[in-house]
């Protein structure tokens, strides 16, 4: 009997594998290289305001979503990521709007706004008065920007199983492991919960829209969302995330120090990437001496966790395709090589129509050919009507 129950455990993958016509079962994609392609696309965003650019990365992100998302339910929340982004540009153009500094004879007079006189010691600032067609475009083209790196969160949050994300987190931050899950899972319940909110008021003949049915909806989808990332967090805590663990002090300290060390660096490498007139030090090899000291704290405080890990996902071709896609789009759009890095951030004094520069467009094309590199999400299996 144990003889051939091995044998049918062997054959099962193969007999599976024949069923569907002898190809294989897909899989999905290694939640890590989702995050690494999202930030690495959010990173060359933050490199331009030419709206062109930050529309066509727009039209990337949806392009990907659509075609990899599974049939998870925060898979299907993408949509109001878009909501929140187009809430930020609203926004950003009315607090330009009203926090208005005055226009040139050279701009273009859309309205005016009633002025509110300032003291002399908040000098610098302008409460109501004209408002020029210059200004609101800057303002929404800021704000667009932004909009841009959320919905590069927001997809990475729908594409990777935030999960299966947390299996692969380091050791050395076991002990934040709670906190952790929270953290990353209240988004996707958050986009659950407003799913399931709304199909109750549905069916309860409830009032779906507008800002009536707002009030009836926020208060339940937080509680909701909230209370089933710490339901996670419970569970995950009672199988031993959060503990003391047996580190030695000398160890705590030089895990923490380099942890330390390593976030200053990044965070100066970051200055120096997005800003010109840093030194050159201060750039690139800022970045990568604090991500090695990132990697060499998590390394070392990683030692003395002992885990296993079962069916850990695998790190194939299609995660090098998609992480490098999204890495090279980066890295082509901070190398200023074969374009005007002027292109990159137009200017609205004079007002001109923006160009469209060959090699960033082609950098954020390239970042779209995860919509196909990666695997296809398996289809939905539908029940036999007989």
């Amino acid at each position: 009997m144990t003889a051939v129950a091995r044998t049918t455990m062997e054959a099962s993958p193969a007999a599976a594998a024949a069923g569907d016509g002898g190809r294989r079962v897909p899989r999905t994609l290694h939640p890590v290289a989702w995050w690494v392609w999202a930030l690495a696309l959010a990173t060359a965003v933050s490199r331009t305001d030419n709206p062109l650019l930050l529309f066509l990365v727009l039209a990337v992100l949806g392009y990907v979503v659509t075609a990899r998302r599974t049939e998870a339910p925060w898979a299907r929340g993408f949509k109001y990521y878009l909501y929140l982004a187009l809430t930020v540009v609203t926004i950003r153009v009315a607090f330009r709007a009203v926090f208005a500094t005055g226009i040139t004879p050279h701009d273009h007079f859309l309205f005016s706004l009633p002025h509110i006189p300032t003291p002399a010691w908040y000098a610098g600032i302008r409460i109501g008065g004209p408002v020029s067609l210059e200004a609101l475009l800057s303002s929404a083209t800021d704000g667009l920007r932004l909009a841009c790196i959320m919905c590069c969160i927001g997809a990475a949050n729908t594409l990777a199983n935030p999960k299966r994300a947390l299996r692969v987190l380091p050791g050395a931050l076991y002990e934040l492991g709670v906190a952790v899950t929270v953290a990353v899972s209240v988004a996707p319940q958050l986009v659950q919960s407003v799913q399931r909110v709304a199909r109750a008021r549905k069916l309860r003949a409830g009032r779906t829209k507008g800002m009536k049915a707002l009030r009836g909806i926020v208060v339940p989808v937080l509680e909701d969302a909230l209370e089933r990332s710490l339901r996670l967090a419970a569970a995950m805590d009672s199988r031993g995330y959060g503990r003391a663990g047996t580190a030695t002090r000398r160890s705590r300290r030089v895990t923490g120090a380099l942890m330390l060390l390593g976030m200053s660096g990044m965070c100066a490498g970051a200055y120096g990437l997005l800003d010109a007139t840093a030194p050159a030090l201060l750039g690139l090899p800022a970045m990568c001496a604090g991500a090695v000291l990132c990697v060499a704290g998590l390394r070392l405080g990683g030692r003395r966790v002992t885990r296993t890990t079962y069916r850990p996902d695998p790190w194939n071709l299609p995660e090098w395709a998609v992480a490098g896609s999204g890495l090279l789009s980066a890295l082509l759009l901070f190398s200023n090589l074969g374009y005007d890095p002027a292109q990159l951030n137009p200017t609205y004094y004079p007002l001109t129509w923006p160009g469209l520069p060959l090699v960033p467009t082609a950098a954020i094309l390239l970042a779209g050919t995860a919509g196909f590199l990666a695997p296809p999400p398996s289809p939905v299996q539908k029940a036999d009507p007989s």
